[in-house]
C-alpha cells in the first residue's frame, strides 16, 4: 500500500508543534518548582498549575465556536498565540501568589485555543485521512523532549527562575509560526448530522468523555507533582529531565509506528490497553519511587498512557465530530477531559498529598485509570449496539 500524502502545510503544523509543546515541556515539569522556589504553598502550586486546565474549561470552547463559525482558524491562532506571549512577559518579572494567579489566568485563557484549533485546523485539511496523523504529532513530542532534557541543565546552571524566559521565547515562536500559516481550502458551513448538543446527550459520547476526564485526571499526578515528587525522593533536576524525555521518547516512537498498530488492532482495543496500563503505571511510580530501574519502566509505559489514549480520542472523536463540528470536538475534549480533569484532579491530588502523603496520589491515579477503562468499555459497547440498531 503506497504511503498517504502529506497534508498542505505540513512543514508549519510541524514547527507550530515543536514549539507549542516545547513550551509545554519547560512550563508543565518545572512549573511547580519555580512556584516552590518562589515561595507557595503546596495546595497553591496545585492552584496555579491548575489554572492550566481551569481555563481549558471555559477557553476552548469559546474559540472552537468562533473558529468553527467563522472558519478562519489560522487568524484565530495567530491572535490568541501573540496575545499569550505578551501576557507571559509577566511571568518573568511577577512575585507573590496574587500577582502569578493573575498571570496564569491571562496567559492560559490564550493558550488554551492553541491545541484544539490547531489539530482541527490539521484534522481538516486531512479529510478524514489520519494515517499521517501520528507523523506529524510526533514533532510536539520532539519539541517537548528538546525543551525538557535541555530545560533540566539550563535550569541547573542558571536556577529556576530562568524557566520563565524560556517559556517566553518558544511562546513567541509559537506565534512566529501562526503568521506562515494559511487557512484550509476544505471549509465546512453547513452540518447535515446531530447538532452538538444532540451528540452531548447520546450515552457512549458522555461514557466516552468521562472515561477522558477519568484519565487526564490520573494524569495530573504527573502535570502537576511528578517533578516535585521526584526532587523530595532525591533525583536532580537533569535526571527529572531525562525521565521525562524518556517517556517522550517512548511517545515519539508510538505516533511513528501508530497507522499499521491502528489497522491491526483497532481504536478500541488500543484504547482500553492504553487505560489498562496506566492503572500499572500509576501504581509502580507510588509503590517504586525509590528504585530508578522501575521509574524508567513506567515512564517507557507513557506511550501508551499518553500516545495511544491521545491517539485512539482523536479518533473515537471523528466519528462524531467531524466537518463543521471539529474544532467544537476538539475543544470538547480539552475542555472536559484537560480542563475540568485536569484542574479538579490536580486540587484533589493536591489536598491527598497534604493529608495523606505524596505517594498516595499515585494510587488514587491508579483508581481514577481504572474507572477511566469501566467508562471507555460502555461508550464502546454502547456505540456498537447504536450502529447495529439495538
Amino acid at each position: 500500500m503506497s504511503p498517504s500524502p502529506w497534508p498542505r502545510q505540513s512543514r508549519h503544523f510541524a514547527l507550530f508543534f515543536f514549539a507549542y509543546f516545547g513550551y509545554v515541556g519547560v512550563f508543565s515539569p518545572y512549573a511547580s518548582l519555580f512556584f516552590a522556589d518562589k515561595g507557595m504553598s503546596a495546595p497553591q502550586i496545585a492552584l496555579l498549575v491548575s489554572m492550566m486546565q481551569i481555563m481549558r474549561i471555559f477557553g476552548p470552547n469559546v474559540w472552537g465556536w468562533a473558529a468553527d463559525h467563522t472558519q478562519k482558524r489560522v487568524l484565530l491562532l495567530r491572535w490568541t498565540a501573540g496575545a499569550a506571549a505578551l501576557s507571559f512577559i509577566g511571568m518573568c518579572f511577577g512575585s507573590g501568589f496574587t500577582s502569578f494567579l493573575l498571570l496564569m489566568v491571562a496567559v492560559n485563557i490564550f493558550i488554551s485555543a492553541q491545541g484544539p484549533v490547531s489539530e482541527a485546523l490539521m484534522l481538516s485539511e486531512m479529510q478524514g485521512d489520519l494515517s499521517r496523523y501520528g507523523q506529524l504529532r510526533l514533532w510536539g513530542s520532539v519539541g517537548f523532549i528538546v525543551v525538557v532534557t535541555l530545560g533540566g541543565y539550563l535550569l541547573d546552571w542558571f536556577g529556576v527562575g530562568f524557566m520563565p524566559w524560556i517559556a517566553l521565547t518558544l511562546l513567541t515562536g509559537v506565534f512566529m509560526v501562526t503568521l506562515r500559516m494559511r487557512e484550509s481550502l476544505h471549509v465546512h458551513r453547513v452540518c447535515d448530522g446531530p447538532s452538538v448538543l444532540a451528540l452531548l446527550r447520546r450515552r457512549e459520547v458522555i461514557a466516552f468523555f468521562l472515561s477522558t476526564f477519568l484519565m487526564i485526571a490520573a494524569h495530573a499526578s504527573l502535570y502537576v507533582f511528578y517533578s516535585l515528587y521526584l526532587a523530595q525522593v532525591g533525583y536532580s533536576k537533569s535526571l527529572i529531565g531525562w525521565m521525562w524525555s524518556l517517556g517522550v521518547i517512548a511517545e515519539i516512537v508510538f505516533f511513528y509506528y501508530q497507522a499499521p498498530l491502528f489497522r491491526r488492532f483497532g481504536v478500541r482495543r488500543l484504547m482500553l490497553a492504553s487505560l489498562l496500563l496506566a492503572v500499572l503505571r500509576f501504581a509502580m511510580i507510588g509503590w517504586f519511587a525509590q528504585s530508578l530501574a522501575w521509574l524508567l519502566l513506567a515512564q517507557v509505559l507513557h506511550a501508551a498512557t499518553f500516545g495511544t489514549h491521545h491517539s485512539a480520542s482523536v479518533a473515537t472523536l471523528q466519528r462524531w465530530f467531524a466537518g463543521p463540528l471539529q474544532a467544537r470536538g476538539q475543544a470538547l475534549f480539552t475542555s472536559i477531559s484537560y480542563g475540568l480533569g485536569g484542574s479538579l484532579g490536580a486540587l484533589a491530588l493536591g489536598i491527598a498529598w497534604d493529608k495523606i502523603s505524596p505517594a498516595s496520589i499515585y494510587f488514587i491515579a491508579a483508581l481514577m485509570a481504572l474507572g477511566a477503562a469501566a467508562a471507555a468499555a460502555l461508550s464502546y459497547r454502547w456505540q456498537a449496539d447504536r450502529e447495529s440498531g439495538k
